[in-house]
C-alpha cells in the first residue's frame, strides 16, 4: 500500500516520463497529517544514492536516525517525519555509490535561510489572501500584440535601501506601495523583477539560483511576495519574473553533482558547463530534469500569479558551440550546433504555459539570428510572446552617443532596424546590462553638455516609445544621474526632487498617458503595415519622421537628433487635415527649452506634395527634440 504522505506510483511515472507539472506538490517537504498525526513530508530524488537521510534542527542536525526509504524504481527517496512543523530547517545527507558524503539543500525547497547557511525552511501553506480576480480575468482575454507593453526592470535589493538601518533593502512588503505607486506616475504597464528566486551571492544579481522554488529570503518571506504581486495586479500593473534556465551554480550545497552524479548536468563538460559563467547546464534531455524546470515555471505563474517570465540567457540554451571554440563542443544526432534538447524544452515550456495560462507572457532575452523565437510552435517556432531585440538596443545607443555633428554619418544605426522589424515580436529594452562594469549610466553614454545629455535621454525615451515594439527600461534610468548602478545602494533618490529628474518622469508619465489614449500605437506592432516612415533620408540634418496607424487611425512622429532648432520645416502629411501636437519632448515641463508647438497647438496643412503625401506641413522642429502629431478629428484635446 502507498504511503498517502509521499508521492504515489503515478506521480513517479510522470516525474519518469517527465509530464507531472506539478510534481513540487509532492517532492520537496510539505506539512500533511496522516493518520490523524501532524508532521512533515520530505522526498528527493536521488537516482544514485546508496543512502539519503533527511537531518535538520529538529535532529539536531544528525543524520542517522531519519534515512529515508526508496520509493521503488524511481530515484526517489521519501519519509514522513511526525512533528515537524514549518519553520524547521533541513538539509539532506546523501551517501554516493563510491561511499562519499554529500551535504544537500532541497532543489524543491520553498525557502531557504541566506548565506552562510545553506539549509531548505519548511513552509506553511499560503494565508494570503488574494484580491487579484479581477486582473487575472482581464489577462486571459488581452491580445499581448495588440496591447501596451512598457516594462520597469528592477532589482528589488537596491531600489531603495535603509541607510539608517545598516543600509537594509526593503522587504516586499515595505517596498510594494511605494515601487507600485512610482511605476504608475511613470506610465509603466508591468514590472520585471531580476531573480526573486533564492541565491546565495547578492552581487550574482539573482542569475545564479540555488533555490528555484524559494523567493529569496533576503526580502521576506513566500507570502510577503505574494503580497507585492498582488499590490501591482490590484492597482493595474502587471508583474513579469526574470527566470533562469539556461544554467546554475556550482555550489557544493546545491544541484551540482547533487547525487555524486551529473544528475542535472551533463557529464561532458563540454555540454554540461557553461565557458563565460563558470556555471553548469542543465541536461534538457533527462526527462526528471525538464520536469524539474517546467514544474517550476509554472509554480511562479500559478503559486505567486506572475503574468509572465523573461527567459534569461536563451542563445545559450540553443546553440552547442555557444562562446565555445572548436575543439570544446560536440555536434547533435544530426551533426549540428543546435541543442536539439534545449530546443524541444523551450517549446514544451510555450506551450504548458499558453494552455494553462492564456494572457501570460513568455519573453526569451536572445542575441542571436535563431528563426521563429516568436513564431507558435505548431508553425515550427519557439513560441515565445516577445524577443529582446537586442541588436536594436547597441545600436542605438552607440548613435546617441556620437556627437550631433557627426551624427548624419551613423543615421542607419537608427534606420537599420526596420529592415528585420517584422521577423519576430520584439521588445527594445534599455537594460541593466548596460549600466554596469563600467559602462556608465544611460546619461553618461548621451553626447554633449549636460544640457544635451538631458535633452538625448528624452529623445531616447520618446524614440524607445513611439518606434515599433514593446519597451523596458532599467529602474534608476528616470532619474537621468550620472552614476551607473551599484548592487549594493539605493538609486540616486536624492535627485528625484531636482528639475532634470522631475522633468524626466513627466515626460515618460505622458507618454504612458499617450499609449493608453492611442491604443493603436502598440496595436500596430503586430500590424505590417503599423509604421511607415515618411522620411529616414535627411541625413543631413539628422531628422526622421514616420507614421504609426491602424486603418485611418494614425499619429506622426518629427525627430530632431541635433542641438540645432529648425525653423519651418516642411513634412509630409499622412492626411489631408489639421494636426494637433500630442507631445513635444522638449517642453519646459519635461525639462526642455520649451523650443516649437506646445501641446495642443494646431497645425494647419498646406497643399504642397512632399515626402510622396498630397499634401504637407510646416514644422518648427525642437533642438534634440521630438513631436507627436495625430489628426485634430481624432485628438481634440492635448494628452
Amino acid at each position: 500500500m502507498s504511503d498517502p504522505a509521499l508521492p504515489g506510483e503515478l506521480d513517479l511515472h510522470l516525474f519518469a516520463q517527465g509530464k507531472h507539472l506539478r510534481i513540487h506538490e509532492w517532492l520537496g517537504s510539505h506539512e500533511r497529517v496522516v493518520d490523524g498525526v501532524r508532521g512533515t513530508s520530505f522526498a528527493v530524488w536521488a537516482p544514485a544514492a546508496s543512502r539519503v537521510s533527511v537531518q535538520g534542527d529538529f535532529t539536531g542536525w544528525d543524520s542517522a536516525p531519519l534515512a529515508m526509504k526508496p520509493l521503488g524504481s524511481s530515484g526517489v527517496h521519501g519519509l514522513f517525519v511526525p512533528e515537524v512543523q514549518a519553520g524547521a530547517l533541513y538539509k539532506y545527507a546523501i551517501e554516493t555509490l563510491d561511499g562519499k558524503r554529500l551535504v544537500k539543500t532541497d532543489p524543491f525547497a520553498r525557502s531557504m535561510e541566506q548565506y552562510p547557511g545553506h539549509a531548505a525552511r519548511v513552509v506553511a501553506p499560503s494565508t494570503h489572501k488574494w484580491g487579484d480576480k479581477a486582473w487575472l480575468e482581464a489577462r486571459r482575454e488581452r491580445d499581448a500584440l495588440r496591447s501596451p507593453l512598457a516594462i520597469y526592470e528592477v532589482h528589488l535589493g537596491s531600489w531603495a535601501r535603509v541607510v539608517e538601518e545598516d543600509n537594509r533593502s526593503l522587504s516586499y512588503r515595505e517596498i510594494a506601495p511605494h515601487l507600485v505607486e512610482h511605476a504608475l506616475r511613470l506610465g509603466f504597464t508591468h514590472i520585471e523583477l531580476m531573480p526573486v528566486m533564492e541565491h546565495p551571492f547578492g552581487g550574482s544579481w539573482g542569475y545564479q539560483v540555488t533555490g528555484y522554488f524559494a523567493p529569496s529570503s533576503r526580502w521576506g518571506d513566500p507570502d510577503g511576495l505574494r503580497f507585492l504581486i498582488d499590490a501591482c495586479h490590484r492597482a493595474g500593473l502587471g508583474v513579469i519574473l526574470d527566470w533562469v534556465p539556461a544554467h546554475f551554480p556550482g555550489d557544493e550545497h546545491g544541484l551540482a553533482r547533487f547525487d555524486g552524479t551529473a544528475l542535472f548536468e551533463h557529464e561532458d563538460p563540454r555540454r554540461g558547463k557553461h565557458p563565460d559563467w563558470d556555471t553548469l547546464i542543465f541536461n534538457y534531455g533527462r526527462h526528471e530534469v525538464a520536469n524539474f524546470l517546467l514544474a517550476n515555471a509554472l509554480h511562479w505563474m500559478r503559486d505567486y500569479h506572475a503574468d509572465g517570465l523573461r527567459v534569461d540567457a536563451v542563445a545559450s540554451m540553443l546553440y552547442l558551440d555557444y562562446s565555445r571554440a572548436a575543439d570544446e563542443w560536440t555536434p547533435n544526432a544530426e551533426g549540428g550546433r543546435e541543442n536539439l534538447e534545449a530546443v524541444a524544452f523551450l517549446k514544451s515550456l510555450s506551450t504548458a504555459l499558453r494552455d494553462e495560462f492564456p494572457g501570460a507572457l513568455l519573453i526569451a532575452e536572445e542575441s542571436t539570428t535563431w528563426p521563429g523565437v516568436t513564431k507558435p510552435v505548431a508553425d515550427g517556432g519557439l513560441g515565445f510572446h516577445f524577443k529582446w531585440n537586442l541588436g536594436w538596443m547597441h545600436d542605438t545607443l552607440d548613435y546617441f552617443s556620437q556627437d550631433p555633428l557627426h551624427r548624419k554619418h551613423h543615421q542607419d544605426k537608427l534606420t537599420f532596424a526596420t529592415t528585420y522589424e517584422h521577423s519576430e515580436h520584439f521588445l527594445m529594452p534599455l537594460s541593466h546590462d548596460e549600466v554596469v562594469h563600467g559602462k556608465g549610466s544611460l546619461f553618461s553614454k548621451m553626447a554633449g553638455d549636460d544640457w544635451q545629455k538631458r535633452a538625448n535621454l528624452r529623445l531616447l525615451y520618446t524614440y524607445q516609445r513611439l518606434r515599433p515594439g514593446k519597451s523596458l527600461l532599467f529602474m534608476g534610468a528616470e532619474l537621468g544621474g550620472p552614476n551607473e548602478w551599484d548592487h549594493d545602494h539605493s538609486l540616486d533618490w536624492h535627485l528625484r526632487d531636482a528639475p532634470p529628474a522631475q522633468g524626466l518622469a513627466a515626460l515618460l508619465g505622458a507618454l504612458g498617458e499617450l499609449e493608453q489614449s492611442a491604443p493603436f500605437l502598440r496595436a500596430a506592432d503586430a500590424d505590417v503595415d503599423g509604421f511607415r516612415w515618411i522620411d529616414c533620408e535627411d541625413r543631413d540634418n539628422s531628422v526622421l519622421s514616420f507614421e504609426r496607424r491602424v486603418g485611418d487611425a494614425h499619429v506622426m512622429v518629427v525627430f530632431n537628433f541635433t542641438p540645432v532648432p529648425r525653423a519651418s520645416y516642411r513634412v509630409g502629411l499622412p492626411a489631408k487635415e489639421s494636426y494637433r501636437v500630442l507631445l513635444n519632448s522638449d517642453h519646459a515641463r519635461f525639462g526642455g527649452s520649451g523650443t516649437g508647438l506646445e501641446a495642443g497647438a494646431l497645425c494647419e496643412p498646406d497643399s504642397e506634395a512632399w515626402h510622396g503625401r498630397a499634401q504637407s506641413l510646416l514644422l518648427d522642429l525642437p533642438p534634440l527634440g521630438a513631436l507627436v502629431l495625430g489628426p485634430n478629428s481624432s485628438f481634440s484635446k492635448p494628452s
